[in-house]
């Protein structure tokens, strides 16, 4: 008959627990660190934009050479917006057309769904905001 040292299982038990915890702490931190991140790089790519305005507003005309090129296309791009304004209201006036019958330009766009990961892939991102915000900080 086998004899079964119950305090030894009941520790290692006890040590695993304490392992996983420690362990579902530290995903959870790395979770919340890595939802950071992205604000992080959120607020550098609006910054980036505000510096790109800014630019373009006191020197777009006579940019630099390195930004020409750059200037050049978002000045074409404004000449086109208001070439297909103008178009636009040219047709509301032939057929008679109300704003209100055309729908507006926002709700036409349609974002293309996230690409899916694969087994394969290298990094698997799920949604993280409520794993973080469960987890308490670790001191």
């Amino acid at each position: 008959m086998a004899f079964f040292d119950f305090d030894s299982i009941k520790d290692k038990a006890k040590d695993l627990a304490q392992t996983g915890v420690s362990k579902s702490k530290q995903i959870g931190e790395i979770a919340k660190l890595n939802l950071a991140n992205v604000g992080e790089e959120d607020a550098i790519k609006k910054a980036y934009i505000e510096i790109g305005k800014l630019y373009y507003a006191e020197r777009g005309m006579a940019p630099e050479a390195a930004y020409a090129a750059l200037c050049e296309k978002i000045t074409a791009a404004k000449v086109n917006i208001e070439e297909n304004k103008n178009r636009i209201e040219e047709l509301k006036n032939e057929g008679g057309i109300a704003d209100t019958d055309v729908i507006p330009a926002e709700a036409t766009v349609v974002e293309a769904p996230a690409p899916e990961a694969s087994k394969d892939s290298p990094e698997v991102k799920a949604p993280v905001e409520s794993l973080a915000e469960d987890i308490p900080p670790q001191e």
